[in-house]
């Protein structure tokens, strides 16, 4: 959290991990991916990446790979990562409760079946479906 408010400053509206490390199945050889929540005005570019680059952070001997995002828009199209994020995530960190709330929405979505998981050659990846 301290890295990532370091980094992106009063832009900051959450920190959430997700993936292997929040699902309990760290091996040997995975990061521990997390997200970096922003507001709308920050600038998601190559230089926020190249910052990160510039001091790596690791935890437990795996490194901390960011994922830098803006919240979604409600009812907007979402990447594939807000719904993995919405089903496996654990918020570290956040300012006023939006980024649970979003990831409640998201949650929503999924269990009416407006956003569904799907799988291709044993990769999963989320439709908009309808």
């Amino acid at each position: 959290m301290e890295r990532a408010a370091s980094q992106v400053g009063e832009a900051l509206w959450g920190v959430v991990a997700f993936g292997s490390w929040a699902r309990q199945e760290l091996s040997q050889g995975s990061d521990v991916d997390i997200l970096i929540v922003v507001e709308d005005s920050f600038p998601i570019d190559r230089g926020a990446y190249r910052a990160w680059d510039d001091a790596p952070l690791s935890w437990e001997g795996h490194p901390v790979e960011p994922h830098f995002v803006h919240l979604p828009q409600r009812d907007g199209r979402l990447s594939g990562i807000w719904a993995e994020v919405a089903v496996d995530g654990v918020v570290l960190f956040e300012r006023g409760g939006v980024v649970s709330r979003r990831l409640a929405e998201v949650r929503h979505r999924i269990v009416s079946g407006e956003i569904a998981r799907r799988l291709s050659h044993g990769q999963s990846y989320w439709v908009e479906v309808g």
